[in-house]
């Protein structure tokens, strides 16, 4: 029996959010016949306009009284003034009750927190308006780390691409992860990234700097995990006294030295752990982490999770 799948829309939305999935779940139903019925649906239905100008036919949700397996929400920048939309927020709300399990992309998490089905749950959305989303809604716990999240039966997700990701997590929920492999291939895709890898790297998080010896230095850092990374170290490389290196570093990138390190090695450490069968010892040692121990309280400080959990859950099974 195939799983119905309707798309959320509205004037403004951001294109990938729903294209990304809906070529997702059109492709595992290419390979599965039966997999999975795609719609989308607006309040006006008939055309309506994604942020980029591109038009889509969308039914009315009035219209839909059938039963909905997946309710998937778009994101996109006209979100805010969307919120105000009470024809738009109340029938997200109406569809939610009768779906099997509600979801979101990217700002479409704000949508799902207007209609109150984030209360008293973990959920992510786009970095950039992570913060927004959490003082303007102080009932969901807003981490904003993950690619996805599934917290029971609502799932969100990260900026947009992550949207991909959260759709092939999605496949291999309802027919297993051999199905969701041949989807990433076919849309040549990385291979169902997990929820709980990163929306963004070390690099990606901290500012870049104005200064060039620093984001030399940067690079360094990231390529040098197991090098001596402190802060006199680090100082003497690039040529500054303690106290000014330590300063300018944080100023420029937005962290301090110390936490850019312990970040950048975390990363190479959880890569480690995706990517190869090294032991806990040789992962901690090659990170620049030193022990297992430290190795276990990093991970459970930045990820909460512990090193092993992470493996078992997240390593890839072709490498």
């Amino acid at each position: 029996m195939q799983r119905r799948v309707l798309i959320v829309v509205f004037p403004g939305f951001q294109l990938l959010d729903m294209a990304g999935p809906a070529d997702v779940f059109g492709t595992a139903t290419l390979i599965r016949r039966d997999a999975y019925q795609v719609e989308v649906g607006s309040v006006s239905g008939g055309h309506v306009t994604a942020g980029n100008g591109v038009p889509v036919v969308t039914r009315p949700l009035a219209e839909v009284t059938e039963p909905v397996d997946t309710l998937l929400v778009a994101g996109g920048p006209s979100v805010p003034e969307r919120l105000a939309d009470t024809a738009l927020v109340g029938q997200i709300a109406r569809l939610a009750a009768g779906a099997r399990r509600t979801a979101s992309v990217c700002s479409g998490a704000f949508l799902l927190a207007e209609a109150g089905l984030l209360d008293r749950r973990r959920a992510t959305t786009h970095w950039l308006v992570a913060d927004d989303l959490r003082s303007r809604y102080s009932g969901v716990d807003v981490d904003a780390d993950p690619l996805y999240i599934e917290d029971g039966d609502v799932w969100t997700s990260a900026g947009v691409l992550s949207g991909v990701d959260l759709a092939l997590a999605l496949v291999a929920r309802d027919h297993g992860h051999g199905l969701a492999r041949n989807v990433a291939r076919g849309l040549v895709v990385y291979l169902h990234r997990p929820g709980g890898q990163s929306q963004f790297s070390t690099a990606m998080r901290a500012l870049t700097p104005r200064s060039e010896p620093l984001r030399e230095l940067q690079g360094y850092i990231d390529a040098n995990p197991a090098a001596d990374l402190s802060v006199p170290a680090l100082a003497a490389r690039a040529g500054m006294s303690q106290r000014h290196f330590s300063r300018v570093f944080t100023a420029q990138t937005g962290m301090s030295p110390g936490r850019y390190v312990e970040r950048s090695r975390a990363d190479t450490a959880r890569r480690l752990l995706e990517v190869t069968g090294l032991p806990l010892d040789a992962v901690a040692r090659e990170s620049g982490l030193g022990s297992p121990e430290t190795l276990y309280r990093v991970f459970r400080r930045h990820w909460r999770i512990s090193p092993g959990d992470h493996r078992r859950r997240f390593q890839s099974k072709e490498r």
